[in-house]
């Protein structure tokens, strides 16, 4: 048998921090996680599966005495904020009005998609909708992760892949993904293509190195940097 367990589970508490960070006493604590997953499927269900498609990647959340505060992952902020801030204001509410809580909402940018395992997955999964060659697009995605400064990249496809009979398994890989390297800093995401013929599984692994070097964004920058050099 593999003995593989989850990336960020095996790194949270070590290198990763967690994703819900409050504290409760015993009696508390069940009906705060209740509401941290209510909160958490809400999003997922009013932003990611359905228009605006606003590209949320992470939900992390606190809480102080009086206020939960949530911080939404997301590639384009533009579409959670909507004209003037309505559209943020209306998910305060909705979420207000779900855990009965006063909420605070704020927006963090994910300036590189391609270096973010779930962003990668849904953007394999919408193609996969359209039948797209799922061959092409994994290749595709894997090569505009390293071109976005990811040392390595996994993308693994599970299921009736280009509505064969048959499910099948298909792996598409680039660069080193050190899994068991708890100073690596490595992505992965579990993502769902709902298709006529039945679901597909989608897995991401993305690495971008070592925790303290530079990020992924500024060694892509330096190469291209270097890349102009050379030319000249």
């Amino acid at each position: 048998m593999g003995q593989k367990c989850n990336p960020i589970g095996f790194r949270v508490g070590i290198t990763e921090g967690w994703r819900s960070r409050w504290y409760a006493p015993k009696q508390a604590f069940g009906g705060f996680l209740v509401e941290d997953e209510k909160i958490r499927r809400y999003v997922d269900d009013m932003l990611n599966k359905r228009p605006p498609y606003a590209g949320v990647a992470k939900v992390e959340i606190e809480r102080t005495r009086d206020e939960v505060k949530v911080y939404l992952h997301t590639s384009r902020p533009g579409m959670v904020i909507g004209a003037k801030g309505s559209e943020v204001d209306k998910l305060k509410e909705k979420l207000e009005e779900l855990i009965d809580r006063r909420v605070g909402i704020n927006i963090v940018e994910i300036k590189e998609p391609d270096l973010d395992a779930r962003l990668v997955g849904v953007s394999i999964g919408e193609q996969l909708k359209k039948r797209g060659s799922f061959r092409r697009i994994m290749k595709q995605k894997c090569e505009a992760a390293m071109a976005a400064g990811a040392r390595g990249v996994k993308i693994i496809c599970s299921g009736r892949l280009g509505g064969a009979d048959m499910a099948r398994v298909e792996k598409q890989m680039l660069g080193s993904i050190p899994l068991q390297t708890l100073q690596a800093d490595v992505d992965f995401a579990v993502t769902h293509c709902v298709t006529t013929y039945g679901v597909i599984g989608i897995k991401v692994w993305v690495s971008k190195g070592m925790y303290g070097e530079d990020p992924p964004q500024r060694q892509q920058e330096d190469r291209s940097r270097f890349r102009r050099r050379v030319r000249r």
